[in-house]
């Protein structure tokens, strides 16, 4: 089966007016489907046909450059999507929120961590939240589509928290404010998908 485009699950506009309609318009059925018609493109064919893009990551030839990019690119913005919802947010709490403050000392000590790792992401890229086996957590950034779950990528584990940093995904609302943008990110979380995912993960 080749890899489809996923689904919002809200309205364009239903993020406003931390994040626009028209960049969310334009992000998601441009560059997502972009990403994944050049990854169908690029797997067609090839013993990576009907695996899963989990599989595909975590055991990728980081050589293969239309895998990388192209695999990375759909698989981290089917997770964005996921973990921003316009009304049911939730709160940080439970073992999630253990976790964090096990690691960071505070939820406002962990802000400020994945607030810089985002905002000093040279160029393009993403910031994580991540967490290994056993539920210890981590926060790192990454340039390009590359992700935590790609070989000798960073900080390893398995993502359950990422914001988009390029360019595209705020440019139109925030020109050169990525701080601006990355504080906005903050109200739109949808907690309660992050501490499933690290529930999942850990």
């Amino acid at each position: 089966m080749a890899f489809e485009l996923p689904e919002l699950g809200y309205a364009y506009d239903a993020l406003e007016p931390n994040i626009d309609a028209r960049t969310m318009e334009i992000h998601h059925s441009k560059h997502h489907q972009g990403y994944t018609n050049n990854l169908n493109n690029a797997i067609a064919g090839t013993d990576l046909e009907g695996k899963s893009i989990e599989d595909i990551l975590t055991n990728l030839d980081m050589s293969n450059a239309a895998v990388r990019n192209n695999g990375g690119g759909f698989y981290n913005h089917s997770l964005f999507w996921t973990v921003m919802n316009p009304e049911d947010r939730g709160y940080l709490s439970g073992e999630l929120k253990d976790a964090i403050e096990a690691e960071f000392g505070s939820k406002e000590a962990f802000i400020d961590a994945f607030s810089k790792a985002a905002a000093t992401q040279f160029g393009s890229g993403w910031a994580w939240l991540c967490v290994h086996k056993g539920g210890k957590v981590e926060v790192c950034s990454t340039p390009n589509q590359d992700n935590p779950l790609m070989p000798g990528v960073t900080c390893g584990g398995t993502p359950i928290l990422g914001l988009d940093v390029w360019e595209h995904a705020y440019y139109l609302n925030y020109q050169n404010r990525r701080p601006d943008y990355i504080e906005a990110f903050f109200k739109v979380i949808n907690w309660n998908e992050v501490e499933r995912r690290y529930a999942a993960a850990k």
